[in-house]
């Protein structure tokens, strides 16, 4: 019989992971790439800024979440007795965690400025330093994922 609590902190460990990762995902892929199509910058940017606000905060609970989560599972094996994905697991995520935390703390602040100040061209290259590293968390976080599904195999 699975244990109740595993089972729980499973849940909301992988929801956070599907909210932060198909966020970055939609965002990356679909959003910006319409905005940029048929929005001028003066309506797209304000546009990317709200957006990405908004989902900046999903994300930030999401994150606290996996955390969360990841740590008690990995309290309830002991590291010694985690499989080495765990482990990797585990490293990609705090780096993810700290390049979000940049991001949140130093890139999305400048660009809400610049957006506000109506300066489009400052505003379009902090979007692109966003877009750069939302791009960089997505590939690790496939290759969190991939370190996953390989510890579990």
């Amino acid at each position: 019989m699975t244990d109740p609590l595993h089972t729980v902190l499973l849940f909301v460990h992988l929801a956070g992971v599907i909210v932060w990762l198909g966020g970055m995902v939609f965002a990356h892929f679909a959003l910006r790439p319409a905005a940029v199509l048929l929005l001028e910058p003066p309506v797209r940017l304000p546009l990317m800024a709200q957006a990405l606000g908004r989902f900046f905060r999903l994300v930030a609970v999401a994150v606290v979440a996996i955390v969360v989560s990841g740590w008690l599972l990995l309290a309830r094996v002991g590291m010694a007795q985690a499989p080495v994905g765990w482990h990797v697991m585990l490293a990609l995520g705090l780096v993810m965690a700290a390049i979000f935390a940049f991001i949140y703390a130093r890139l999305y602040p400048a660009l809400v400025e610049a957006v506000a100040a109506q300066q489009w061209q400052v505003a379009g290259g902090s979007l692109n330093r966003v877009r750069g590293l939302v791009f960089v968390n997505l590939c690790l976080g496939f290759a969190t994922v991939a370190s996953a599904v390989m510890a579990r195999a």
